[in-house]
């Protein structure tokens, strides 16, 4: 695999840091990435406090980072090397609630992405994540300045607030149009800029499918409802599609549609993931027909292509975030590709062309 960006070539190796108040995780972890040709990692640290030292003294292409720890969390970790010393950081997290709640925060103070611990604070079988860690450490690197650049927020067309289709005729209306989003690697970021700029009079009923384990799209769902004017929530089977609400698949279910309601189900993996992008996509586009907009967005792989030309075989509109602002550009890539998407935009512009699409 190559690695590009800020990250050697050749006969150098990608520099890491493991931070971990665990011992026994630390020497796992570092095993584990040190078996890797390309990755060497250069030191350890069983706190945040090491942690901003040592990327400060040690200078890592990128860092693991464990989210509870003493003296100094992950969280704070993160915060203080992104103002100190800028670099990529993976959150190594356990599947709870409060942990997803931490990494999430995390995400949202410049942390690249993150990878769960399978078994919990000691996961003897840290190997079962080894490809997805190793993945997403390459990428981080091969993203280096695209985690925390800037951006101007979309203002609200004047036009959508006086079109007459715009003005709900009653709160939770049954949606006719819907507007399906897709994202991966370095979604809960866009997600939050996208959301952030949407009102809550929008005539659309909205879905969102990010790659993520159970607890954390429930986070994710919470997390996004604060900053945004659209009321979002964790789907449940048999909720309705309605204006003004967004529904999140939850973790490791599948979410499809059908009869204007979604349905959950865990039927095998999609492109190596449960929630996919492709399933929801393609039973909105079924039942929605031309009355849908695809947005895809930053990840890793190929999730999300199928679907988006579902939705544009099917009369629909299509929206991809272009390669400046997507933190990976896989996604996005994979369905342009495909020829089925109407307007590739930067980050900041998606929020606007969403609600151009819909009136």
């Amino acid at each position: 695999m190559a690695i590009l960006g800020k990250c050697p070539v050749g006969k150098s190796k990608l520099k890491a840091l493991v931070v971990d108040d665990s011992a026994f995780m630390r020497i796992l972890i570092s095993d584990l990435l040190n078996a890797d040709p390309e990755i060497e990692v250069i030191g350890v640290a069983k706190n945040g406090e090491e942690a901003v030292a040592k990327t400060k003294s040690l200078s890592p292409d990128v860092i693991t980072m464990d989210v509870e720890m003493p003296k100094m969390n992950g969280i704070d970790a993160v915060k203080q090397i992104m103002k100190e010393k800028e670099t990529p950081v993976i959150m190594v997290s356990g599947i709870t609630k409060k942990n997803a709640d931490v990494t999430l925060e995390a995400l949202a103070n410049g942390a690249f992405d993150f990878v769960t611990k399978p078994s919990g604070t000691l996961s003897l079988d840290i190997e079962k994540v080894r490809d997805e860690l190793i993945a997403k450490l390459k990428a981080a690197c091969a993203s280096t300045g695209k985690i925390n650049r800037s951006r101007v927020r979309t203002s609200i067309p004047i036009q959508f607030y006086n079109h007459a289709d715009t003005k709900p005729a009653e709160p939770g209306r049954i949606s006719r149009k819907v507007v399906v989003i897709g994202s991966s690697t370095g979604g809960p970021k866009s997600l939050d800029e996208i959301f952030s700029a949407l009102p809550d009079a929008i005539p659309a009923g909205m879905l969102l499918v990010q790659h993520m384990p159970p607890y954390f799209t429930r986070s994710l769902a919470e997390r996004l409802d604060s900053h945004s004017g659209v009321h979002v929530k964790e789907a449940g089977d048999g909720d309705r599609i309605t204006d003004g609400f967004a529904l999140v698949a939850p973790g490791d279910y599948h979410m499809t549609v059908n009869s204007r309601k979604v349905h959950m189900n865990k039927n095998q993996k999609v492109n190596a993931v449960r929630p996919s992008v492709d399933v929801t996509m393609q039973t909105v586009a079924k039942t929605y027909g031309s009355n849908v907009v695809g947005v895809i967005l930053t990840g890793m792989g190929k999730d999300g292509a199928v679907g988006m030309k579902a939705i544009k075989d099917n009369g629909g509109k299509t929206i991809a975030c272009d390669e400046k602002t997507s933190i990976i550009f896989g996604m996005p890539k994979e369905a342009i590709k495909l020829g089925c998407i109407d307007k590739v935009v930067p980050l900041h512009a998606i929020a606007g062309e969403i609600l151009k699409s819909i009136v």
